[in-house]
């Protein structure tokens, strides 16, 4: 497949730029451990709301420093804990209900993957869309939280790659860039492919961003 020279600029351009996955910003040190993978869903979780990015990922920040790293460790606060962790990150009108989803769905995950989710990987045996139905198995996890940790997680489970979806691609087409999943893939090496999904989410969310970008 042949690819614009003009395009593989934006892209490197976009990188540069915009190019930090919501996990790093979060203090994710991401990898294919349940404790890492578990703070990613938190942080899915926290996104899917009708909230400021920013706020979501600082209230992540809080919930990780009152001890919600791990399925067990959210289970071991108390929902006050929770609520009061979400508050110093100013998650305002979802505190309450945030915190219990959040308990609901520790146990959930203590359960039925005895709190790994590399088991909820082997389950989905390869297959995307299988994963994102059993993502949507967690409370607080819906169409959009499935698609927050399907974009980030590919930069630790390759098989998910490439991860590009309705939102990317919305992001693609506000900076000039293909919409079609396999055209946008081809402009990035496959191991920048979650920062470049965040990237792109980024300037769909901010026209400043997108201007800036083809300035």
């Amino acid at each position: 497949m042949s690819t614009d020279t003009g395009q593989v600029r934006t892209a490197e351009r976009l990188l540069r730029v915009a190019g930090q996955t919501y996990a790093d910003e979060a203090g994710i040190d991401l990898k294919d451990t349940p404790s890492a993978l578990y703070r990613l869903l938190v942080l899915a979780v926290l996104l899917s709301a009708r909230i400021k990015s920013g706020i979501a990922v600082a209230s992540a920040r809080e919930l990780f420093a009152a001890g919600c790293t791990t399925p067990r460790g959210t289970l071991d606060t108390s929902w006050q804990q929770r609520v009061d962790a979400l508050g110093r990150g100013h998650y305002v009108r979802y505190d309450e209900s945030t915190a219990t989803t959040l308990g609901k769905g520790a146990e959930l995950l203590a359960e039925k993957y005895r709190s790994d989710l590399r088991r909820m990987a082997k389950r989905a045996d390869g297959d995307v869309a299988a994963l994102r139905t059993l993502l949507r198995e967690v409370p607080g996890i819906g169409a959009v939280g499935a698609d927050i940790f399907c974009r980030e997680v590919q930069a630790v489970w390759p098989w998910v790659r490439p991860y590009l979806d309705r939102k990317a691609r919305q992001g693609a087409e506000r900076i000039g860039l293909p919409s079609s999943v396999d055209s946008l893939s081809s402009l990035v090496k496959a191991d920048d492919l979650a920062r470049f999904s965040a990237a792109l989410v980024r300037v769909a969310l901010d026209a400043d961003l997108a201007k800036e970008i083809t300035g």
